[in-house]
C-alpha cells in the first residue's frame, strides 16, 4: 500500500523505537511501517511525500500536558516582560509596545516578576509614572495575580475596591483607595473585560448570552494562533486546563474544518459554588471530534500560588504565624464533586501547590474511590510544589498521575528565587517540586509548561529540567535524565490522557505525531539552544516547517 508520507534518513532514540529504525511510513494519519531506509522506500507511489530527514532525530510529537491555550493565545499579541526589571527597562517597552499599538485601548503585558521593580511591589502610582491617562495591566507571572494603573481601575469601576468572593480580593491601600494589585480571577477579571476579548479567555469565563459572530471569529483566530505556536515548539497534543462549553463550541468548529494544528484535550472547569451538580454543565459541551477534541475531565482549583499567600498550606507561613490560607474548594464541597465524577468515569485533574492543597485534593481523590470502589482513573494532581513526605507516598496506591512543569521552580529559567522561596519556607524546601522523589515511587509523571504562565517549549523545559539545582546545601537532587524528561513529555504525557495505546512512541498503529529534532538533544544539559523544531506532524499532516528544513 503506498503511503502518504515518508520520512527517510532519520536518527531514532530506543526509547521510542526499535533499534535501527531511520525511516517511517505513514498513511491516513497512522503509522503504517518503520524500518531501515531501503524497507520503507517499499511504500513510495506516485503521491507519496517524501521528507528527507538529513540524519536529524525523529521522534514522537511532544504532549504539552497542562497549558491555557485560549488564554496563551491572547497573549501572543501581549507585551512580554519575563526577561525585564528595572524602572527603565519596564517604562521603556511600554513606550516602545504603545507606539506600535496607537489608540487608547488597555496595553497589556504578561509574565511579570513580583520582583520587577525590586524589593517594591508593583502598584498603580508605579504604573502611573509609565502611563498616566491609557489604561495599562501587567499580569503576573504565574497568572494568579495582576497590577493595573489608576486609568484601568477607573474604567473597570473598582478604584474604589469591590467584592470579589473570599477567594480572591482587590488590594486597597491606606488611602481607602485599590493598590492597583488585584489577587487570583475573579478580582483580574474586573479589569481584564476591557480587552477585546473582555475575559472570554479567562479562567472564570461563562457566557452569560450569545456572543457576536465577529467576536467568535476572533476567538476562533486566537485559539488557531495557539495552535500554531504549539506545533511551532513540536507539540502535538494539548492538554488544555481551562474549559466552558463556549471554549467547546470555538475548538469543535476549528477541529471540524481542519484547521487546528494540535490535538486538544478540554476539561469542564468546575468551581465550589457548582458543587456535584455543576457535572450537567458538561452535557453543553456538545459532540467530541474523533482523535481531535476530547472531554471527559473535570478541572478545579483547591489553591492559588506562593507569591499572593493564596496556596494552601500544611503549616503556618513563615511571615505569617497562624495563617496557612483557605481551600477554594471546601472539602465536603471537593469530595462531593470528586465521588460524582469518578462515578460519572470522567477523569479529575486539580491544581494544588500548597502542601495542604495536595493533602486536600488526595483525601478527595480517596472519598471518591472509598466511595465508588477501584478503577483506571487517572486522577491528576497539577503542580505539586510543595508535598508532606506521608502524602509523597500516598500517589502511587490510588493511581494518582503527578503534572508537574519544569520551568516553575524558582530560579529555573531564569525565574527569581524571591520572594517565593522565602514565603513557601524553608522547612518546605526538601520536598518542593520533588520530580525526583515522585519517579523512584514509580508515579506516573507528565511534564508541561502551563503556558502562558511559562515558556512553551519542551526542549526549554528539557534544558531546565536537566541543569536544575538544589536551593541549599543538603537539599536532594530532584534533577531528571534526558530520557525521563523526554518520557514525561511523550509516553508520559500519553498515559495521563489515556491515550498511551496510540501517543507518545514510533510504533505501527500509532498516531502520526512525530518532530525532527536539529541538532543535539543531549547538548540541552549544557545549552539551552543545542536543540530546535525542525518539523512538526500532526495526524499526518505538517503543520510546521522551519526555514531550511
Amino acid at each position: 500500500m503506498p503511503a502518504d508520507l515518508l520520512i527517510l534518513n532519520a536518527r531514532t532514540r530506543d526509547l521510542f523505537a526499535s533499534a535501527g529504525t531511520t525511516a517511517i511510513a505513514v498513511h491516513d494519519g497512522i503509522i503504517v511501517a518503520l524500518g531501515d531506509d531501503v524497507t520503507i522506500r517499499a511504500h513510495i507511489g506516485p503521491d507519496t511525500q517524501v521528507i528527507d530527514a538529513a540524519g536529524r532525530e525523529l521522534m514522537p510529537g511532544f504532549i504539552e500536558s497542562h497549558l491555557h491555550l485560549f488564554m496563551g493565545g491572547a497573549t501572543l499579541t501581549m507585551l512580554d516582560l519575563g526577561a525585564t526589571f528595572g524602572f527603565d527597562a519596564v517604562n521603556a517597552a511600554f513606550k516602545t509596545f504603545a507606539a506600535q499599538h496607537p489608540g487608547d485601548d488597555i496595553l497589556y503585558a504578561f509574565s511579570v516578576n513580583y520582583t520587577i521593580f525590586g524589593a517594591h511591589r508593583p502598584d498603580r502610582h508605579i504604573l502611573d509614572r509609565i502611563s498616566p491617562s491609557r489604561p495599562i495591566c501587567m499580569m503576573s507571572i504565574d497568572l494568579h495575580c495582576a497590577w493595573a494603573n489608576t486609568a484601568a481601575l477607573l474604567q473597570a469601576g473598582i478604584l474604589h475596591g469591590a467584592d470579589v468572593g473570599p477567594e480572591a480580593e482587590v488590594v486597597m491601600g491606606e488611602d481607602g483607595l485599590a493598590t492597583g494589585e488585584l489577587r487570583e480571577f475573579a478580582a483580574m477579571n474586573r479589569v481584564n473585560m476591557l480587552s477585546r476579548l473582555k475575559g472570554r479567555d479567562g479562567l472564570d469565563y461563562r457566557t452569560t448570552g450569545p456572543v457576536e459572530e465577529a467576536d467568535r471569529a476572533f476567538d476562533r483566530s486566537v485559539i488557531c494562533k495557539a495552535g500554531d505556536y504549539c506545533a511551532a515548539h513540536g507539540i502535538t497534543s494539548a492538554i488544555n486546563m481551562d474549559g466552558n462549553a463556549y471554549q467547546a463550541d470555538l475548538m469543535r468548529d476549528l477541529a471540524l474544518a481542519g484547521e487546528m494544528p494540535v490535538r486538544v484535550s478540554l476539561p469542564l472547569r468546575l468551581i465550589d459554588n457548582d458543587g456535584a451538580a455543576g457535572l450537567a454543565m458538561l452535557d453543553a459541551f456538545g459532540p467530541e471530534v474523533p482523535g481531535w477534541l476530547h472531554f471527559g475531565r473535570v478541572k478545579m482549583f483547591m489553591d492559588g500560588v506562593w507569591d499572593t499567600w493564596t496556596a494552601l498550606a500544611a503549616s503556618d507561613y513563615p511571615d505569617k504565624p497562624g495563617f496557612r490560607s483557605q481551600p477554594l474548594i471546601a472539602p465536603e464541597v471537593f469530595a462531593d464533586i470528586c465521588i460524582a465524577a469518578d462515578a460519572r468515569g470522567l477523569q479529575i485533574t486539580t491544581h494544588a501547590v500548597g502542601d495542604g492543597a495536595v493533602a486536600a485534593t488526595i483525601n478527595g481523590y480517596a472519598a471518591a474511590r472509598a466511595a465508588n470502589g477501584p478503577r483506571d482513573a487517572r486522577h491528576r494532581i497539577e503542580h505539586i510544589e510543595a508535598i508532606t513526605a506521608l502524602d509523597l507516598d500516598r500517589l502511587k496506591p490510588l493511581g494518582l498521575i503527578a503534572s508537574m512543569q519544569p520551568l516553575h521552580p524558582p530560579g529555573a529559567g531564569g525565574l527569581p528565587m524571591e520572594p517565593t522561596v522565602s514565603i513557601m519556607g524553608k522547612e518546605r524546601w526538601a520536598t518542593a517540586f520533588p520530580w525526583r522523589m515522585i519517579l523512584d515511587r514509580n508515579v506516573p509523571l507528565s511534564f508541561g509548561s502551563d503556558w502562558p504562565v511559562s515558556p512553551i517549549s519542551p526542549l526549554y523545559g528539557i534544558h531546565c529540567a536537566l541543569t536544575r539545582q538544589p536551593w541549599a546545601a543538603g537539599l536532594s537532587d530532584q534533577r531528571l535524565t534526558l530520557d525521563e524528561c523526554l518520557t514525561a513529555y511523550t509516553m508520559g504525557g500519553a498515559y495521563a490522557d489515556f491515550a498511551e495505546d496510540r501517543r507518545g512512541a514510533l510504533h505501527v498503529g500509532f498516531d502520526a505525531d512525530l518532530c525532527l529534532i536539529d541538532g543535539v538533544l543531549e547538548g540541552l544539559a549544557e545549552d539551552k539552544s543545542a536543540a530546535s523544531i525542525a518539523l512538526t506532524i500532526c495526524g499526518g499532516r505538517v503543520t510546521y516547517m522551519a526555514q531550511g528544513t
